[in-house]
């Protein structure tokens, strides 16, 4: 089979850790690895590398590479969106992507997976994908369903009907409900709630586009390089509105291994490992007679004092409180932020590029202060600055730095000059990372006053 990982949304209900330039497939939570690090480790006792296909956006590229590169699948192939339009032209494209590239085969099983799911344990995971495997090479669409041991209000649920080999017909499809609606699926015993999680054959994929997506169909059917030039005309709609809800090939297979969509803060708290009282505490943090509470810090301490039932997020920008429960509300703050124009909905005070990273350490009238770190072997693109001068002082590591015409080595507690309008490049030629203290001075201090005239990762 060939697996799809889609790795391109930017989800906002995890405000402040994730944001649209770190989005929570990237985000380590009480684990060493990312959580898209863990979704392709749970698949690779069942493909290789080679059979994996990360659908995600330019913005992300280094990201994803990165990981990639962590768990040992370099090899997996990476497919840009050329724009955004929800998980139904996403799937197309990579599964024509799949036919066009790799040579999949209609009767081939397309297995679909979002990036940022917590599944434990990988064997009974792995169980459950070949079940779903075996259904879906009988020309079915199959989803993952999950038992609810809880009236989930966030998530969408599946009405199973009869049996069919080691799955369920599928019924009918809900939106996510209210309190009392999930109460009541609960109680009646045939509701699972959506993983989100799909198969089916490629062949069987683009007999239902054809059917219930005209439009996507046709735009898929053209050869690869005009699908990716037209794909900004594909309507934005997900797999679930626009083949699983209309099908009559759906069929549920239960997924028996614990699922968490890490889709709230509320979420989160079950996840991770909790005190003698119910707290679940990452970082500094000390709780002074406080129960059931979360405590995420990342720089500075966060002292609760008689706190339960509450969830504080921390990081060096923004602090988040809110009753545990209520944290699906978090999406609410973000559009708040966005209407206002505020830069934490976008950024964090550090930054990740395919070069390193830069954390912005202070700014007012006319300057800004960063940390500057350039990766073993990379370097920034020749470049210069209208409206800005930048002094350079290295901390760690040796730097290479072209200034005009001119190139010379900077090594510890040495500094440099950048006069504005003036071409200029900073390498890292040695064996450890490259850390500096750039101070800027000028009257605009923006990102985007930045003129490229050569970068080795294409962002000329």
């Amino acid at each position: 089979m060939k697996l799809i990982i889609l790795a391109g949304g930017g989800g906002t209900r995890l405000f402040p850790l994730s944001r649209t330039c770190l989005p929570k497939q990237f985000l380590k939570l009480g684990d060493s690895d990312s959580l898209l690090t863990q979704t392709v480790k749970r698949f690779l006792p069942l493909l290789k590398p080679a059979d994996i296909v990360v659908v995600t956006n330019k913005e992300y590229l280094h990201h994803v590479k990165t990981e990639l590169a962590a768990c040992g699948a370099s090899c997996a192939h990476i497919l840009l969106e050329p724009v955004a339009r929800n998980t139904a032209p996403a799937i197309a494209l990579a599964a024509r992507f799949c036919e066009a590239e790799l040579g999949t085969a209609a009767g081939e099983v397309l297995f679909v997976t979002p990036a940022d799911h917590i599944i434990q344990p990988v064997d009974i995971f792995i169980k459950n994908v070949r079940q779903a495997v075996d259904l879906a090479a009988q020309e079915k669409v199959v989803t993952l369903g999950i038992k609810p041991d809880k009236p989930e209000t966030g998530y969408g649920y599946i009405q199973a009907g009869g049996a069919f080999g080691s799955g369920y017909q599928v019924d009918s499809f809900r939106e996510k409900p209210d309190k009392a609606t999930a109460e009541s699926y609960l109680a009646a015993g045939n509701y699972y709630w959506n993983s989100g999680m799909f198969a089916f054959t490629a062949g069987c994929l683009m007999e239902e586009l054809c059917e219930h997506a005209p439009e996507i169909y046709q735009l898929v059917s053209a050869p690869l390089p005009e699908v990716l030039a037209h794909f900004a005309g594909m309507p934005g709609i997900s797999i679930d509105y626009a083949v699983a809800e209309k099908s009559a090939r759906v069929i549920m297979a239960p997924l028996t291994a614990y699922w968490n969509d890490i889709g709230s803060w509320d979420a989160i708290y079950d996840v991770l490992e909790k005190d003698h009282s119910g707290n679940a505490l990452k970082g500094d943090c000390l709780p002074i007679d406080c129960a059931n509470t979360l405590m995420l810090g990342k720089s500075r301490l966060i002292a609760g004092i008689g706190l339960e039932d509450v969830l504080v997020v921390e990081t060096d920008d923004v602090i988040v409180v809110a009753k545990r429960g209520e944290s699906q509300k978090v999406k609410d703050v973000v559009t708040e932020l966005r209407e206002r124009g505020r830069r934490e909905v976008d950024e964090h005070t550090t930054m990740y590029r395919p070069w390193g990273s830069y954390t912005v350490l202070g700014e007012g009238a006319g300057y800004k202060m960063k940390k500057i770190v350039v990766m073993p072997g990379q370097q920034l693109s020749l470049q210069l600055h209208y409206h800005r001068s930048e002094h350079w002082i290295v901390i760690g590591g040796t730097a290479r730095v072209t200034i005009g015409e001119q190139e010379q080595m900077v090594h510890v507690n040495e500094s440099v000059y950048i006069p504005p309008s003036t071409k200029h490049r900073l390498v890292n030629p040695g064996r450890l990372p490259l850390e500096i203290i750039e101070v800027q001075n000028g009257s605009y201090l923006e990102e985007d006053d930045i003129v490229r005239f050569d970068d080795v990762y294409g962002r000329t």
